[in-house]
């Protein structure tokens, strides 16, 4: 009798959420997943092995999602050895050789074997494969874009830039030559805004352009689309990607989303816990706190990117000489010189730093951007970065390097108007006029502008708000798509 009344009980849907292997997809992921568990779901969150083990090792996360008993971490290889150093552009290289064969064999085997079965998958956006094995098993998906709207209807658009013939670009033309072929950006997108890998002149064999534009289009094809942004902060855009997907969920920004959650349930924010994969010096927090109010730029560039010496040696004077305190983010092995140049040049700058500046090798973010301390941030604007700049409403210097960030960073400062654009230079003399303008002689007029910002964007994910609202119609859609699959 107690087994036929605890059958007859309906059963919560089962989420299965898979990122990307790579931090800054994870992060944003995760905090999707915990969403979901707080509605009631169970979640299962498939990692990489690699991943899942930094994970834990800096972190107190599995302790922290023990209060949801729905909610398991599995992991499956992403392809490569264990000792292999997932550095500069190793996804690139090995993702269709080596790891979405291995990966997709591996979700199949998951997905096949789970108990309870998985009702909903939401995969990474650009796991393209997740689809194959979606329809292959007959289970709904969503797809997750990680990266910006602008981003995502760039890549989208690149296929038709192509055929009106602004790409590609011509080696000796005007970097600054408007791109008319992106409906909604018209009027500000440059080729200098365009992704890097557009700038080749055999744009079409390259290698990341195929995989962007295939992944982006394939990523229409699911049952929905969630994005990580406001109707408020891109809601042009939003309408654009809706002529050619109509079901697209726009409840970010994530991390205040989580906040705002997290305190109706449980009382508390998402302060202390982290899900970096990297350990996080937290003593840089005391040091802010010796600080005057918006006194200090913080100068990170992402869990990825790389930079040469000479490029730190220039930021780092830049910095110096333009008489404001910074806190500095230089990740281990991060700086590229020969024999071992790129650590002592850190180590030579640690000490020279002292009385205006203070280094680590990675920070709590959003703890620090949340800082009063903090005046602006020197990113090189991903997505997650960016996003985490505009709740707090801090005013942004950009220098973006690869896949999304040219497109932010133009965003940033020629729509939002809350920051400058510092692309394709890494000059002493222009970061500090750019650090000058942004943290004293511009500082109110910017100020004002990133305040406005973070007032609307914290307003949509509140009760009411478009992103909470938005969120709530994505938790009622999984729960009828869940039972929709139950009843065939």
């Amino acid at each position: 009798m107690e087994e036929q009344d605890r059958s007859s009980q309906p059963r919560l849907p089962h989420v299965l959420i898979f990122p990307l292997p790579i931090q800054g997809h994870i992060n944003s992921m995760i905090k999707l997943a915990e969403l979901l568990a707080i509605a009631g779901f169970k979640l299962t969150f498939l990692n990489s092995h690699h991943n899942h083990e930094r994970l834990v090792k800096f972190n107190n996360i599995a302790a922290h999602f023990e209060r949801y008993p729905g909610f398991e971490f599995k992991t499956i290889t992403d392809g490569l050895p264990l000792d292999h150093p997932r550095s500069g552009s190793w996804f690139l290289d090995m993702f269709e050789d080596t790891m979405e064969p291995k990966m997709k064999q591996s979700l199949r085997e998951v997905l096949v074997n789970s108990s309870p079965p998985v009702d909903c998958i939401i995969a990474d956006g650009l796991l393209g494969f997740a689809l194959d094995v979606a329809k292959e098993v007959g289970i709904p998906i969503i797809f997750f874009c990680t990266s910006s709207p602008c981003s995502f209807w760039v890549y989208y658009s690149i296929p038709d830039i192509i055929q009106v013939g602004e790409l590609p670009i011509n080696g000796t033309e005007d970097m600054d030559r408007l791109i008319t072929t992106v409906p909604g950006m018209e009027t500000y997108l440059r080729c200098r805004d365009l992704p890097t890998f557009c700038r080749k002149l055999d744009i079409e064999d390259s290698i990341y352009m195929k995989l962007v534009v295939e992944q982006t289009r394939k990523s229409l094809q699911t049952d929905a689309l969630i994005l990580n942004t406001a109707e408020e902060l891109d809601g042009p855009i939003l309408s654009q990607i809706r002529t050619k997907c109509p079901r697209v969920y726009a409840v970010g920004p994530l991390h205040a989303q989580l906040n705002t959650r997290l305190n109706a349930k449980h009382g508390e924010s998402r302060d202390h816990i982290s899900n970096t994969l990297w350990e996080v010096d937290k003593s840089c927090i005391f040091w802010l706190n010796k600080q005057p109010n918006r006194s200090v730029i913080y100068v990170s560039f992402g869990s990825i990117m790389s930079m040469s010496r000479e490029q730190l040696v220039e930021l780092w004077y830049g910095l110096l000489n333009s008489k404001t305190k910074f806190l500095l983010v230089v990740r281990p092995n991060s700086v590229i010189g020969k024999d071992g140049e790129g650590e002592d040049v850190v180590m030579e700058l640690m000490e020279k730093s002292k009385d205006r500046g203070y280094i680590v090798n990675w920070a709590p973010q959003e703890a620090v951007l949340n800082h009063p301390a903090i005046g602006g941030f020197f990113t090189h604007n991903g997505w997650n970065s960016t996003l985490e700049s505009v709740v707090p409403g801090v005013p942004m210097i950009c220098w973006p390097q690869f896949a999304d960030q040219h497109v932010n960073s133009r965003v940033v400062s020629e729509v939002w108007k809350i920051g400058l654009d510092m692309k394709d230079v890494c000059d002493s003399k222009i970061v500090e006029k750019m650090v000058n303008d942004v943290m004293v002689d511009r500082k109110e007029e910017f100020a004002k502008s990133a305040s406005e910002m973070a007032k609307v964007t914290n307003q949509s994910v509140n009760v009411g708000g478009s992103s909470y609202s938005n969120l709530d119609c994505l938790v009622e859609d999984i729960r009828i798509m869940s039972l929709k699959k139950l009843t065939k």
